[in-house]
C-alpha cells in the first residue's frame, strides 16, 4: 500500500477510553498496581496467613525474610505481612467510603445551589464557607473528639471536611449549565426541577464528580490513616495502615521495617490512585480525548521521510509543492490536505475558493507551521518562500519569519485579539517582535499604522479594548498588525465572513489598496466567488483537501471545467433574477445528483 493510501486510509480503531487510559504512562502504572493491591486484599482471607492480631512475645521484632514472616513481626511479635495486608483492606474500604460520602453529600449541595440560585445558593455556599474557613485536619480532629474515638467516626469526620470541596467544585460547573439553553428549553417544556436537575444537569456534571472522586481517593486515604496514626481511628487490636505506623515510630531506630512496611504501603496506594485519577480525567474528557487541549508544539510537525518536489517556480513569492497535511487518530494519521501545488507570485492577489471543510485553512496554517501538533502533521510536499523550504527551517528562522515574511489576518479577530490589552499595545507588540525601536517611536508606529487601516481618531482609539471596537474595526486591528513589518506576503483567512456586507466591502477594498501600494502578494481564503471576483487576480478552487481547477478569475468565472466550480458560481445570487436564481441552483444541483447516481 502506498503512503497516500495508508495516509488516507480510515482508521481501523477509535481512540477508546481503555486505550486513552493506557497511553498515559503513569496512570496505567498507577491502574496495575491497584488492581495488584486490590487482587491481594480480596484474597486476603484465603491466604495461608497468621492471625493478625495473634501476639507473640517470643517472636517480636523479627527482621524482614524471617522463617515464617516474610515482612517480620512488630513489637508484640504480630505478623506484619498479615496486619498489612487485613489493615490495607480496612485502609481502603474506609477511605472510598468516605469519599463516596463526601462526593453524594458535596456534589447534592452543589448542584441544588447551582441550579437555584439566588437565595437559596447564597445561604447554602454560606455554610460551606463556615466549614472552609476551619483547617481541615484540625475540623476532623474535633469532630473525632466530639463523637469519639474509632474508625467509623473517623470515616465520618474526613467525609464531613471534604463535602465543601465538592460542593465548591460542583456548583462551579453547574453554574454553568444551569444557564444553557438546553436547560432553558427543558424548564420551558414543563419539566419539574427534580426532572431537569436529575435528567439535563446530573449527566453533565458527573464527570466532574467522578474525576474529583479519582482524584480525593488517595487523600482520603492518607487522612483516615493520620487519624489512625493519632490513636483516633482504628482501635487496637484492629489493625489499619494508620494504627500500624503509629505503633512503629517507637522502633523506627531499632526496627524501622515495623514503620516503613505500612509507610511504604500507604504511599504507594495514594501515588497510584493520584495518577489514575489523572489518567481517568483525560478519559472524561472529550476535549483531552479529541487532542484538543493537548499542549501544541511551536511548528507543526513534519515528517523525516517526506517527499521534497523541487520549486517549480522560483519566481514566486510563496510556492507550494505537493502538500499533504494530516491529522494523528490513534496510530493512523487521517489526511485533510493531500497533493495542493499552489504559486503566489509578487503582487498577486490568489483566490483559494472552497466549501467549509476543504482544506482551505489547513493548507494556509501549513506555510508558517501553525496547524497543531499534536495532532497536526506535514507528511509530503515542500513550501518555498522564495528559495527556501519553509518546512526545512530551523525552529529559530521559521519564528522569525511569522509576521516579518509572511502574515496572517484570521477570520475572527475577537479571539485573535488579546481581550485584557488596549489595541494601540497589540499593534506595538507585532512592530517590537521583529523590529529594534523604541517605546516612543514604536507607539508612533502603531498609531500611524492604525490610522493607515482606517480606525478614526486611531491616537484616543489605541487605547481602547477589543471589546470596545465594532467587527470591522477589531478585523482593521489585525490587519495593521499584519502590515506592521511590512511582510512579502499576507494570508487572509475569511476576513470579511462575520462582517455585514457594508463592511465586508470596505475591508476588501482596504486590502486591495494596501496590497497594491506595497506590493505585497496576497493570499484571500473564502467560499464566496462573488468575492472572488472583487478582488483576486486568480483563482484555485478546492474540494476535500485537492485543488479542482486553477486559472485567471475571470476565465474561471466565464468557463468553469468542474463541476463542483460550476456549483460554487451557480449559488452566487444575481441582481434582478429572483425567482429564476432558486431555480437555476435547483436545476444545477439536480442534475449533478443525477449524474452522480448514474
Amino acid at each position: 500500500m502506498s503512503a497516500l493510501a495508508e495516509m488516507t486510509a480510515p482508521a481501523s480503531t477509535r481512540l477508546t477510553s481503555w486505550r486513552l487510559l493506557l497511553t498515559n504512562r503513569l496512570a496505567t502504572v498507577g491502574f496495575v498496581l491497584l488492581i495488584l493491591i486490590t487482587l491481594l486484599i480480596i484474597v486476603v482471607p484465603v491466604l495461608p496467613l497468621p492471625d493478625p492480631d495473634a501476639t507473640a512475645p517470643v517472636d517480636r521484632l523479627k527482621p524482614v525474610f524471617s522463617a515464617g514472616h516474610l515482612l517480620g513481626t512488630d513489637q508484640l511479635g504480630r505478623d506484619i505481612l498479615s496486619r498489612l495486608l487485613w489493615g490495607t483492606r480496612v485502609s481502603i474500604a474506609v477511605g472510598f467510603a468516605a469519599t463516596v460520602i463526601a462526593a453524594v453529600l458535596g456534589s447534592a449541595i452543589g448542584i441544588v445551589a447551582g441550579y437555584a440560585g439566588g437565595r437559596t445558593d447564597n445561604l447554602m455556599m454560606r455554610g460551606i464557607d463556615m466549614l472552609m474557613a476551619f483547617p481541615y485536619i484540625l475540623l476532623a480532629l474535633a469532630i473525632v473528639a466530639a463523637l469519639g474515638p474509632g474508625l467509623m467516626n473517623a470515616l465520618y469526620a474526613i467525609a464531613i471536611v471534604n463535602i465543601p470541596f465538592f460542593a465548591r467544585n460542583v456548583r462551579g460547573v453547574t453554574l454553568g449549565y444551569s444557564r444553557r439553553e438546553f436547560v432553558d428549553a427543558a424548564r420551558l417544556s414543563g419539566r419539574g426541577h427534580v426532572s431537569v436537575i436529575l435528567a439535563e444537569i446530573l449527566p453533565n456534571v458527573l464527570p466532574v464528580i467522578v474525576i474529583t472522586m479519582s482524584t480525593t481517593a488517595g487523600w482520603m486515604i492518607l487522612e483516615t490513616a493520620g487519624l489512625s496514626f493519632l490513636g483516633l481511628g482504628a482501635q487496637p487490636p484492629q489493625a489499619d495502615l494508620g494504627s500500624m505506623l503509629g505503633e512503629g515510630r517507637a522502633q523506627l531506630f531499632t526496627a524501622p521495617h515495623v514503620s516503613i512496611v505500612p509507610g511504604v504501603m500507604i504511599f504507594l496506594i495514594v501515588i497510584s490512585l493520584n495518577v489514575l485519577g489523572d489518567g481517568i480525567r483525560d478519559v472524561l474528557d472529550p476535549r483531552l480525548r479529541s487532542g484538543a487541549l493537548a499542549r501544541p508544539g511551536p511548528s507543526t510537525e513534519v515528517a523525516r521521510d517526506r517527499d521534497v518536489p523541487a520549486n517549480s517556480a522560483p519566481e514566486a513569492s510563496l510556492s507550494i509543492e505537493g502538500l499533504e497535511t494530516g491529522f494523528r487518530r490513534g496510530e493512523n494519521i487521517v489526511s485533510a490536505v493531500r497533493g495542493v501545488s499552489l504559486h503566489l507570485k509578487p503582487g498577486e492577489c490568489l483566490g483559494l475558493i472552497g466549501e467549509s471543510g476543504s482544506g482551505k485553512s489547513v493548507t494556509a496554517l501549513s506555510v508558517m507551521g501553525l496547524v497543531a501538533s499534536p495532532p497536526g502533521i506535514v507528511s509530503n510536499g515542500a513550501i518555498y518562500l522564495g528559495p527556501d523550504d519553509v518546512l526545512a527551517m530551523p525552529q529559530t528562522q521559521l519564528i522569525s519569519a511569522r509576521g516579518r515574511r509572511v502574515s496572517y489576518v484570521f477570520q475572527d479577530p475577537l479571539t485573535t485579539l488579546h481581550p485584557m490589552y488596549p489595541i494601540g499595545r497589540q499593534v506595538e507588540e507585532a512592530i517590537s517582535a521583529h523590529q529594534r525601536v523604541g517605546g516612543s517611536e514604536c507607539r508612533e508606529r502603531a498609531i500611524a499604522l492604525l490610522d493607515k487601516v482606517g480606525i478614526p481618531d486611531a491616537r484616543e482609539r489605541a487605547d481602547h479594548y477589543p471589546h470596545q471596537l465594532s467587527g470591522g474595526q477589531r478585523q482593521r486591528v489585525g490587519i495593521a498588525m499584519a502590515l506592521a513589518n511590512d511582510p512579502e506576503i499576507i494570508i487572509a483567512d475569511e476576513p470579511t465572513t462575520a462582517l455585514d456586507v457594508t463592511v465586508q466591502a470596505r475591508i476588501l477594498e482596504l486590502l486591495r489598496a494596501l496590497q497594491r501600494e506595497r506590493g505585497m502578494a496576497l493570499l484571500f481564503i473564502t467560499h464566496d466567488f462573488g468575492v472572488v471576483s472583487e478582488i483576486c487576480d486568480r483563482v484555485a478552487v478546492m474540494k476535500d483537501g485537492e485543488i479542482v481547477e486553477t486559472g485567471a478569475t475571470k476565465e474561471v468565472l466565464a468557463h468553469p471545467q468542474h463541476d463542483y466550480t460550476k456549483r460554487l458560481i451557480a449559488c452566487v445570487p444575481e441582481l434582478g433574477t429572483g425567482a429564476s436564481f432558486l431555480e437555476r441552483v435547483a436545476k444545477l444541483f439536480g442534475a449533478q445528483h443525477r449524474g452522480a447516481t448514474t
